[in-house]
């Protein structure tokens, strides 16, 4: 059943096109106010695209899961399903979890069709988002001596902990931080204390910490804590924090853009560090190595 939706043009605005129904697909949280800034951001891309049908679900940690909206859509003669992941980069779940969730949910509807978009990425927008975070805790004045440290989850991907490193080097060009240092939570080092050591070195008396995560949640927190902790136990070191991106408009028209991509087959991705195709120094065992999707509690067939 086709359906008449809202779709961006290459100029921003929104025309008329015929296309299939947008899943988004999110990662999770523990934390119920992660899920519910998840669902925010799904219920603003459903009244900012009122002729567009929309599911959002995760692939594990939170309900619905992809599973129960891809039944939703199958009871609604849904035959056409554009998925969209709702990660800042491409990992493990953009490459990896995901695709092979939705070759399941192939296997148990095979009379849909199943379209596959591309993560959020580096975008100007989000840059600008993150810019204006950053600038609601320090003033015009205080920038030339404030530097700003980007906190990123941690990836076992190298691509996508390289990703973290280009978004800080490309958020200090053209601004007056005079440091711009990139960190993670977990996974890879270096950890938030390290990294604000690393500014401290440098010569910053002011670090404006600032999580590149969509929603809250355990991770965010936990960032948010270490970033305090440090200040306690640095007293010549002031840190104060920026926040997260949230579940913002800018977030929303990005989301419908990647859609847009997926259902023209226009999707452009740099493949070329990619640990599934190229053998990486310590990841070689990667390199074609078939995908497996998420089995959770909240998944059937979770064992």
């Amino acid at each position: 059943m086709k359906q008449t939706v809202n779709l961006l043009d290459k100029n921003g605005s929104y025309k008329h096109e015929v296309g299939p129904a947008l899943l988004i697909v999110g990662h999770g949280s523990r934390d119920p106010r992660g899920a519910r800034e998840f669902h925010d951001l799904v219920e603003l891309v459903r009244r900012t695209n009122p002729l567009l049908t929309v599911e959002g679900g995760f692939i594990e940690l939170s309900r619905p899961p992809i599973s129960e909206c891809v039944g939703r859509l199958a009871e609604r003669g849904t035959k056409n399903v554009a998925a969209v992941p709702l990660m800042l980069l491409a990992a493990g779940h953009a490459k990896d979890d995901i695709p092979a969730t939705l070759a399941r949910e192939k296997m148990d509807h095979p009379t849909m069709i199943f379209n596959y978009g591309r993560a959020l990425g580096i975008r100007p927008e989000l840059l600008e988002l993150m810019d204006e975070r950053v600038a609601a805790v320090v003033s015009e004045e205080e920038k030339a001596e404030t530097a700003i440290l980007v906190v990123g989850r941690g990836s076992s991907d190298p691509d996508a902990n390289s990703d973290l490193s280009k978004i800080a080097r490309l958020f200090y060009e053209g601004r007056p931080y005079p440091a711009v240092e990139s960190a993670y939570i977990s996974m890879t080092p270096p950890d938030v204390a390290d990294g604000l050591d690393r500014c401290s070195r440098l010569g910053a008396r002011c670090v404006v910490v600032f999580s590149y995560f969509l929603f809250t949640g355990i991770l965010e927190e936990r960032i948010r804590q270490q970033s305090e902790a440090f200040a306690v136990s640095n007293p010549d070191v002031e840190v104060r924090y920026a926040g997260y991106f949230g579940p913002d408009p800018r977030v929303a028209d990005l989301l419908v853009e990647r859609y847009t991509e997926a259902v023209k087959g226009d999707i452009r991705m740099n493949c070329d560090v990619c640990v599934h195709r190229v053998a990486l120094p310590g990841f070689e065992e990667k390199v074609g190595a078939p995908a497996t999707p998420h089995y959770h509690p909240d998944e059937h067939g979770h064992h």
